[in-house]
């Protein structure tokens, strides 16, 4: 099977409580060039999250002492690494709290360890250079985005932002007065289609617009109902 070098050697912690499910889940993902650890709690997710070791965390909601909805707020707080969250089939509470507080994806379990690697490649392929034709910096006002290093600033202040939330501000400040659909964001930035009630992309956008206005951003994101997302300048 032919894998990218960079995707083939990342190193992915595994949060879950589930022994057998986790001894089997690592086994695959180690046949497909991941190298994986595993934390059954969430204070150790947690640690070995800001350990600096790892270029991805999947985390499962339901663990004991500490959920994954607790490990998530608490890791933001001080890194962006992404993660994809697991959550029980069908709890769309889960799902939302936990994109609003900056999961980049979330696999509904009982899940396919196939859906899973692709969920994790798509994740980490998020992280592409500038590409050819385009400026490796974008602006709007005070608003600036780096591509190569992937970091944004406003005012020169820098931005915490996750994967998906930096992909989709590049995507806007790329397509400056075109309209963004949901759809393109969603196969650009999640790297999956989006279904009818698919709200990921809204619960980004949304982060991404309050962090913007906490900075004291000039641009603002406009909702362009029934289509998508427009980057402007704020009107004085």
């Amino acid at each position: 099977m032919s894998m990218t070098p960079d995707i083939q050697a990342s190193r992915v912690l595994l949060v879950d409580d589930d022994g057998a499910a986790n001894e089997m889940l690592r086994e695959y993902l180690e046949t497909e060039g991941f190298f994986v650890s595993v934390a059954e709690t969430g204070a150790e997710g947690l640690a070995a999250a800001l350990s600096g070791a790892y270029e991805a965390v999947v985390l499962d909601v339901m663990l004991p002492q500490m959920n994954g909805i607790e490990v998530l707020r608490r890791l933001r707080l001080e890194s962006q690494i992404p993660v994809i969250m697991l959550t029980a089939k069908g709890d769309n509470v889960d799902k939302v709290v936990g994109l609003e507080l900056g999961a980049d994806d979330y696999v509904a379990k009982p899940y396919f360890p196939r859906e899973l690697v692709a969920r994790l490649r798509a994740v980490l392929r998020r992280h592409p250079a500038a590409a050819a034709g385009h400026p490796a910096t974008l602006s709007l006002g005070t608003l600036e985005a780096e591509t190569e290093s992937r970091r944004a600033h406003v005012n020169g202040k820098a931005l915490r932002l996750t994967t998906s939330e930096f992909n989709i501000l590049v995507m806007l400040l790329r397509s400056r007065d075109r309209v963004s659909t949901k759809e393109e964001l969603s196969l650009k930035v999640l790297g999956r289609a989006r279904s009818a009630y698919d709200r990921s992309i809204d619960a980004h956008v949304s982060n991404l617009r309050q962090k913007l206005h906490a900075a004291g951003c000039e641009a603002e994101i406009e909702t362009v109902r029934g289509l998508g997302y427009r980057l402007t300048e704020a009107v004085a």
